[in-house]
């Protein structure tokens, strides 16, 4: 995904060097790609969770992966799946123990812009060494059924679950599960994966940035921010 990354920059370096010989024609604004929004690869649709502007990269869970494009809502290319890890059960019941990866990181395509505020006009920033506890307010948004907001219910190996009041509806996987930050802002805490049981679950952030870290062959054991 670094490879693809850093090539992806240089396209847009390059382009910006290329002289124009003709008027500037008019051209629409770009798709705008940000955290919350509807996705869709094959026929799988599912909510982008989060997005890095300056590396151009976003993340979704790993389960709602396709053949390697990715669309908007309108049928527009944003981006390609990168790289994913998914191990999500097949059933409805996990041992607390299990541990569970399922994310999907997506490279953005060279003519979208991106950004990485919510639906609701917050910026979601990410720390990616912080970490919940049982009965911490989080909310969680989904492009079905919007923001919900409930508590940590248990803290397990790699994910959490959390409250009936968080909610959810095939589509709203892989949205962002957050908490509030200071100024309005708020942090990125998890990706929705799914509801085992009755209760909804994320895989954790932080496992998610360290499962990044070893994908790519990043020694980032200082814990400095990577995503």
């Amino acid at each position: 995904m670094r490879h693809l990354v850093t090539a992806a920059l240089a396209v847009i370096s390059t382009a910006a060097l290329v002289p124009s010989t003709s008027a500037p024609a008019a051209h629409a604004d770009p798709v705008l790609v940000s955290p919350g929004m509807e996705i869709h690869q094959d026929n799988h649709r599912c909510t982008l969770g989060y997005v890095d502007p300056t590396l151009r990269v976003a993340f979704t869970a790993g389960h709602c992966r396709g053949s390697g494009p990715v669309l908007n809502k309108d049928g527009a290319l944003i981006g390609n799946l990168a790289t994913f890890r998914d191990n999500t059960p097949g059933g409805a019941n996990v041992a607390t123990d299990q541990l569970i990866a399922d994310y999907e990181a997506i490279v953005l395509t060279g003519d979208v812009a991106a950004n990485n505020v919510l639906p609701g006009g917050r910026t979601l920033g990410s720390d990616p060494g912080l970490v919940v506890s049982p009965g911490e307010p989080v909310c969680h948004f989904g492009v079905v059924t919007g923001e919900s907001c409930g508590t940590v219910e248990q803290v397990n190996n790699g994910w959490f679950t959390m409250s009936h009041d968080v909610v959810n509806e095939k589509g709203d996987s892989g949205g962002p599960v957050y908490i509030g930050g200071a100024g309005g802002s708020s942090l990125i805490v998890g990706i929705f994966t799914s509801t085992w049981g009755d209760l909804p679950a994320a895989v954790s952030w932080r496992d998610t940035t360290q499962q990044v870290r070893e994908d790519l062959g990043v020694n980032n054991q200082a814990g400095g921010p990577l995503i």
